[in-house]
């Protein structure tokens, strides 16, 4: 049963990036990739690594509001500037974010969550978080 809602929810998360890119097919170029309140996480994963590293230059990823609650197997998007993550279930797991690699990472959008410990992020020193508060 597990196995079967996993498999539906990576289908569910395809389509919201092919909806998401207007029918571009070319990952390459893609920059930016939106996916505010496109699914609504059942188990609280992200989708499958595979399906946003195929996005080697995107520099802009926003995953607002879709119950995301475990940052685990975070893909790896060594392009990525800006990631936003508010208004979802986050309450730990920040090590992954620093197990991506996202060297190149600046703002960070963490807003809206259920985080207390940040020290996790202190490997990722040039992120000026954007914002923690949560309403």
């Amino acid at each position: 049963m597990r196995y079967t809602i996993w498999y539906l929810m990576d289908e569910i998360w395809e389509k919201a990036v092919e909806t998401a890119l207007e029918g571009e097919k070319d990952h390459v170029s893609a920059r930016t990739l939106t996916l505010d309140g496109a699914v609504k996480c059942v188990q609280g994963r992200l989708p499958p690594p595979s399906l946003l590293e195929r996005f080697q230059n995107l520099q802009h990823l926003s995953i607002a509001n879709v119950g995301v609650s475990s940052l685990e197997q975070f893909p790896r998007l060594r392009s990525l500037q800006k990631l936003n993550l508010s208004d979802n279930r986050i309450a730990g797991g920040l090590e992954y974010l620093v197990e991506a690699g996202l060297e190149s990472l600046r703002d960070l959008d963490l807003s809206n969550n259920r985080i207390q410990n940040f020290e996790d992020l202190a490997p990722l020193a040039q992120v000026k978080l954007v914002s923690l508060v949560s309403v």
